[in-house]
């Protein structure tokens, strides 16, 4: 038996985004679970499909000591805040220092996590942990498949797992990856070798979905090159929105070292030669409403909008009424667009109760420039405490806590409005306050991909369209000051 400590840090920073995160945001439940340290993590995090019980499913199986140290997550948004930061890093570093005899380090990372005052906020972490641990403990992490994975990163641990999915439905499987990855370290006594590389250009958030091509030509390659002498292989198609030096995608390997540098070229090759294909239609706020005004009165399924640049899980704010006044001013029956996040419309909902009928303002509290909230009459259809169980391939198990929510009607079409900020990608949000999303013509969803595996069976037709939000679509109207020069978007 060996002793191992585990912990987690999620975060996915979108350094364009109006709002930071602050320690707060990291202390409360939202579609995940709260900050949680010590002996109530585990319990905390017991049942919800994360990264970090898929490790400790492989970790309990093997009867291994585990030492809790904290997890914690929070919504994407913009910069982590310099106290946030600190106080979390500091905690992690003080839980570690404290354990004796560890056999093992294993982290739930994110690796997109961008501070007010360090760009890259896993490898100043991992910094940190080494200096308290040193090198000869062995530490194995996990990342998302949009991790901006650095030099920091692969130099600070003994090995990377990364999911291979986009939607996220392999969140466990990574981490039980990961596990292995740690065990096969500890009980050979031998560290890899290992090679990273980070590609010349930029994917733009929608076109690193994995159930199309191009990324499903690279995932499946990727994976056609893991051997015995090669036997882990990465891929982060990185996170666009984190305008810092080594955002991108990159590729991390481990094996035998020949094997490794030849196999590292070759792959390196088959992603550099897709580069042009990562891109996908895109369709402005009118065209996406002609599209739906076109269609037959009777439909077999309803038609998906995909209100991207205020995707929540990208660091939207999930406030932006752009496409809602376009749905209202051409007067499209039978659509229901969710999550609109507005604390103060919902209290005023709660108050008022089911059947009342007033006038408001709803959305842009995040004050984004240019940006004027949707004015209108609302009728109140249904209300809810915000709390229930998801139930889709990505979020499954997770106890959601968005707050109260309501659900409203103004000019026949419906909105879902949230306390928190929460990407509309799981069916559950919409089923818990009574929505039969069959019986809907138009669902219009604050989300870029994670919807998909939820909702595409659902759907007659996707349509990803271009409201106005900071989840840009289109990286070349972006303005980036820190990337490396040579990076191609």
């Amino acid at each position: 038996m060996v002793k191992i400590a585990v912990g987690g840090w999620q975060h996915e920073t979108n350094t364009f985004a109006p709002t930071q995160a602050d320690l707060h945001v990291f202390e409360i439940a939202d579609e995940w679970p709260e900050l949680c340290r010590g002996e109530d993590m585990l319990p905390t995090l017991s049942g919800i499909h994360l990264p970090i019980n898929g490790a400790i499913d492989v970790f309990r199986e093997k009867q291994h000591d585990l030492v809790p140290l904290l997890w914690c997550s929070a919504t994407p948004s913009s910069y982590v805040t310099h106290n946030a930061f600190e106080t979390i890093a500091n905690e992690f570093v003080a839980r570690l220092a404290h354990e004796q005899n560890l056999d093992g380090i294993y982290l739930d990372l994110h690796g997109a996590m961008v501070a007010e005052h360090f760009e890259d906020g896993e490898g100043e972490l991992l910094r940190r942990i080494r200096q308290a641990v040193g090198f000869d403990i062995p530490i194995v992490i996990s990342l998302d498949l949009h991790a901006n994975v650095t030099q920091a990163m692969v130099a600070m641990t003994d090995g990377i797992e990364i999911f291979r999915t986009y939607p996220h439905i392999d969140m466990g499987i990574t981490g039980a990856r990961a596990a292995e990855f740690l065990l096969n370290i500890i009980e050979s006594g031998k560290k890899p070798f290992k090679a990273y590389r980070q590609t010349g250009f930029l994917i733009p958030l929608n076109w690193g979905c994995t159930l199309i091509s191009p990324a499903s030509d690279v995932y499946a390659e990727m994976e056609k090159r893991i051997s015995i002498d090669v036997p882990s292989i990465s891929f982060a198609c990185g996170f666009p929105l984190s305008d810092i030096y080594d955002a991108g995608p990159s590729i991390v390997m481990y094996g035998e070292e020949s094997a490794v540098k030849r196999t590292l070229n070759e792959f390196d090759r088959v992603v550099n030669d897709l580069e042009s294909e990562f891109k996908g239609e895109l369709y402005s706020e009118d065209q996406a409403i002609s599209f739906v005004k076109e269609l037959p009165e009777l439909l077999d399924k309803p038609v998906v909008l995909a209100d991207t640049q205020d995707n929540p899980g990208g660091g939207g704010p999930g406030d932006t009424t752009g496409l809602l006044k376009k749905l209202v001013e051409h007067k499209v029956a039978g659509a229901i667009f969710g999550l609109v996040s507005d604390p103060v419309f919902v209290n005023k909902c709660h108050k008022q109760g089911v059947g009342a009928v007033f006038q408001s303002d709803l959305g842009e509290h995040s004050a984004m420039p240019g940006h004027a909230p949707y004015r209108g009459e609302f009728r109140v259809l249904a209300l809810s405490d915000g709390a229930f169980v998801a139930t889709g391939p990505m979020y499954r198990g997770a106890r959601m806590q968005l707050g109260n929510c309501a659900l409203v009607e103004t000019c026949d079409v419906q909105v879902i409005v949230s306390s928190k900020p929460a990407q509309a990608a799981d069916q559950s949000m919409f089923r818990h306050i009574g929505v039969q999303l069959e019986n809907q013509r138009v669902i219009a969803l604050k989300s870029s991909v994670h919807f998909r595996n939820d909702f595409q069976t659902l759907s007659s037709k996707i349509l990803v369209t271009l409201s106005s939000g900071p989840v840009y679509a289109d990286i070349s109207s972006l303005r980036y000051e820190n990337l490396r020069s040579s990076v191609r978007f």
